[in-house]
């Protein structure tokens, strides 16, 4: 049953919503795990940084104290001017150009004690619980022995606290950048989300709505082909698809009104002679019995082909494939219908290559021959002539089946195996025939494996080139 015209408008507007909902919801999480993993890089790449920039600092002050140290022979020259640690640790460390010290580089964040404990530089702000100072050993090797001695010890703050007086407000200034940049981004993914969920939303609920029309029986329904997208692709297949069940319905309905054609006019005779004889018009004896039992077989030939062909359409064509020869099937055939070319002035020239072998059914492809025939009797103007001739030609066995005028249009070619279809002009109605044994020699090639086609012929009329699938000797064997 249909939906309703507002239901399906509402599922319709749902889906550019939660296009909308989903698009945005991806890109806040992308931009929320960006925020997350990007502050804890900085936190963590920055803390590291500090650590090794502070150890260096250290290093390179402690090479600098030793020296000096070796120069003096004490600590004594610094324990007497304790107001010169400020300037050594701004020589020392390369900053004595600056106007102050940097705030990496500030001595009260380094300390000096001598080798008893006693403080030479006491530690900033007094503070001594663990983890609050490192302290690097210093060594010298100015003694007789040449033998290294400690001389003391150089303590630095760590970076922790540190970043507690003023690193703390660079990382907080980075994530505040940082924060903005995420809500930037979740402003942009706000209207890429929106334009693009309306963008899919429009294209999808063409294709969704004309797909409801399709469904409905609106044959005729287009979509507008856009771009080199797989949308636009999809579109192009929904056009073909639209366009072949549109085709299938006409053909469909033609059919029907082509039958009942058909059938029609073999059952208007039957009556009108049935009625004759009623009316005492016709006398009831043999040769008008004989009349009555000839439309009657001409309505069975009908009703038989359509029904082979409606076989044919479900897949259910009673046919039983197996290993023969062709070329002896083509010429026994042709070798039969002497006396009925004579009766049509029809000259037969064949080429038959032998040993043709396919896989088939001899009774079908007599019937194949038989509506070939019949076609080429049926519609050659007397006297003329039809050429046969069978060729292999790599993995076909190739079928050339030509006569002479009258030809048909080009533009009608393709449309001579439809059914019940005639040719205006030369080969129509007059001159007999119902309009299906072509349709019927199609069903039977394919049914073969082989292609059936239309062409002009160099005699003035038509050519037929059939072509079959060779057996294989491991089909054969198959077999």
């Amino acid at each position: 049953m249909p939906l309703p015209a507002s239901l399906r408008q509402w599922r319709l507007s749902r889906l550019g919503l939660k296009l909308f909902v989903v698009i945005l919801s991806v890109n806040v999480a992308i931009a929320a795990s960006m925020f997350l993993a990007v502050s804890y890089s900085i936190d963590r790449g920055f803390l590291d940084y500090l650590n090794q920039s502070q150890e260096r600092r250290a290093t390179l002050l402690a090479d600098g104290l030793i020296t000096r140290w070796e120069t003096q022979g004490s600590w004594e020259w610094l324990e007497q001017a304790p107001e010169r640690w400020p300037f050594i640790v701004r020589f020392e460390l390369g900053q004595e150009h600056r106007e102050r010290p940097s705030p990496l580089g500030e001595a009260r964040d380094f300390a000096l004690r001598n080798t008893d404990g006693s403080y030479i530089v006491p530690p900033e702000g007094g503070r001594m619980g663990p983890g609050d100072w490192h302290w690097l050993t210093l060594y010298s090797e100015m003694n007789p022995d040449n033998e290294s001695q400690p001389i003391g010890a150089l303590g630095f703050r760590p970076p922790q606290h540190m970043m507690e007086r003023m690193e703390s407000r660079f990382l907080e200034r980075q994530q505040r950048n940082l924060g903005i940049i995420v809500v930037s981004l979740v402003l942009a993914s706000l209207l890429l989300a929106g334009g693009l969920s309306w963008w899919l939303g429009r294209r999808t609920r063409a294709l969704a709505g004309a797909t409801l029309r399709l469904t409905e029986g609106d044959y005729h329904t287009r979509l507008t082909e856009r771009g080199h997208d797989e949308l636009s692709s999809l579109a192009r297949d929904f056009n073909v698809l639209a366009a072949t069940l549109e085709a299938s319905r006409d053909a469909r309905a033609r059919w029907v009104s082509d039958t009942a054609h058909e059938l029609r006019t073999p059952l208007a005779v039957l009556r009108g002679e049935i009625e004759a004889m009623q009316d005492g018009i016709r006398p009831l004896n043999q040769e008008n019995l004989a009349s009555l039992a000839q439309e009657v077989a001409q309505l069975e030939r009908l009703v038989a082909d359509l029904r082979l062909l409606s076989q044919s359409d479900a897949g259910a064509l009673d046919i039983q494939l197996a290993p023969m020869n062709l070329s002896e099937c083509l010429s026994n055939r042709l070798n039969d219908a002497d006396r009925w070319l004579e009766e049509s002035s029809l000259t037969l020239i064949t080429q038959i290559a032998p040993n043709a072998m396919i896989r088939g059914d001899a009774q079908r492809l007599r019937q194949l021959w038989n509506n070939l025939l019949d076609n080429s009797c049926a519609y050659t103007q007397p006297p003329g002539e039809l050429q046969v001739t069978l060729s292999i030609e790599q993995s076909h066995a190739v079928v050339i089946w030509q006569d002479s005028a009258p030809g048909v249009p080009a533009s009608e070619l393709s449309r001579l195996t439809e059914r019940l279809y005639r040719v205006e002009g030369s080969r129509n109605r007059a001159s007999g025939g119902s309009g299906l044994g072509l349709s019927i020699a199609s069903a039977l090639v394919s049914a073969h494996g082989g292609t059936l086609e239309a062409s002009a012929s160099a005699l003035g009329g038509l050519k037929w080139t059939l072509r079959f699938p060779l057996l294989t000797s491991v089909n054969y064997l198959a077999s």
